[in-house]
């Protein structure tokens, strides 16, 4: 059976993650990253390979300059995150169709990404963070959930590369959204297999984006039992456990479309027509109180996985989510043609991003449609 860390071919076994330096990073994604094709998106790669530039792992503060230095670290962050999204298309055959579809009628942006980890022992958010950081990232407010026993921060990208044109990763560069686990909020079963896995992972937690760009777990393939135990306890902790540091879901902005798609709801219906699932926790649309950040997203795809102890069961893979960000009050008077990203509303809402996290929910990969 074909496994969920079987679909592409990483240099490396994820059972034998290999320690590297932050310079050998980069180096290794430049060596062997290699020509895919992109469907859905006509201008970007199409089984060409990319001339990277290689970086050291010091922070890009450069990245802000005019100079050939800068461009061509700006090309390579990109190349990154080309290979994060050729990872996450491989895997989630919902998402893939559904942007080949709203391509066929707009331009894309990516309004955010969005990563799962551990909040333990350095796998947590700044295990993902530091790449991006290091890329002129900055980091903005912080979110709690309780009742998911979980925190999050997400990332602004630099104010500075914002194209006007290009699709996907190669158009405005998006949000990132990064969570955590709160492990030591956990019950202690949890926290054992947790640890487990990340002492098992070494100094795997220093080479997250490595992870996610090749698709490999940075620890040993998993029990069932271990799994399961997870499940149990929080789907998000089962779902961290297979899936690692590849991308949790990617979101459309719609508003910087020009169709009739710019607006969520008529989106969402073609989604829907289309016959896909949309997660219908807190309902289908989900509203911020202020009434400006309107959210959606279908449900997850589910993969094959083979655990260690040779039990092959389905599991959560990841998601498409839907962003509309609406005018902020005092904007209300620019004419359409005006308006840019930063006359709107910005940032995250708690209640929003609570119901978008059970798109990987049994309950909604379960669910009957109407």
């Amino acid at each position: 059976m074909l496994s969920l860390y079987s679909s592409i071919k990483p240099k490396y076994p994820s059972s034998s993650f290999p320690s590297l330096s932050s310079s050998s990073l980069f180096q290794t994604i430049s060596r062997n990253s290699l020509p895919f094709k992109r469907r859905f998106l006509g201008n970007l790669i199409c089984n060409e390979k990319r001339n990277l530039c290689i970086v050291s792992g010091s922070k890009m503060d450069g990245i802000h300059d005019s100079s050939s230095s800068s461009q061509g670290a700006e090309s390579f962050f990109r190349s990154v995150l080309a290979n994060m999204e050729n990872v996450y298309l491989m895997r989630n055959p919902t998402a893939n169709a559904i942007l080949e579809l709203v391509h066929s009628f707009d331009q894309i942006c990516y309004d955010h990404l969005a990563f799962r980890t551990f909040g333990v022992d350095g796998y947590g958010i700044d295990s993902v963070a530091k790449f991006f950081l290091d890329f002129g990232y900055t980091p903005r407010e912080e979110l709690r959930f309780p009742a998911k026993k979980l925190k999050a921060l997400w990332f602004a990208p630099p104010s500075l590369l914002h194209p006007d044109s290009g699709s996907g990763v190669n158009g405005p560069l998006p949000r990132i959204f990064i969570s955590e686990l709160l492990v030591d909020e956990m019950s202690p079963k949890v926290q054992e297999i947790v640890r487990k896995y990340t002492k098992i992972s070494g100094s795997g937690n220093k080479h997250a984006a490595l992870a996610s760009a090749l698709g490999s777990l940075t620890w040993g393939i998993p029990s069932y039992s271990e799994f399961q135990q997870l499940a149990r306890e929080s789907e998000y902790a089962a779902w961290t456990l297979v899936n690692g540091y590849a991308v949790n879901h990617v979101t459309i902005s719609t508003h910087r479309m020009k169709s009739h798609l710019r607006n969520i709801k008529s989106l969402n219906e073609l989604i829907e027509e289309n016959g896909f699932k949309l997660n219908s926790e807190g309902g289908v649309l989900k509203v911020s109180p202020d009434g400006l950040l309107l959210q959606s997203s279908t449900v997850a795809d589910s993969i094959s996985f083979c655990f260690s102890d040779g039990i092959t069961e389905s599991v959560p893979c990841s998601y498409i989510e839907f962003a509309e960000r609406l005018v902020l009050p005092q904007y209300k008077n620019l004419l359409e043609i005006e308006v840019k990203e930063f006359h709107r509303r910005d940032g995250f809402e708690v209640g929003n991003a609570d119901k978008i996290f059970e798109s990987t929910s049994k309950d909604q990969l379960t669910r009957r449609t109407a």
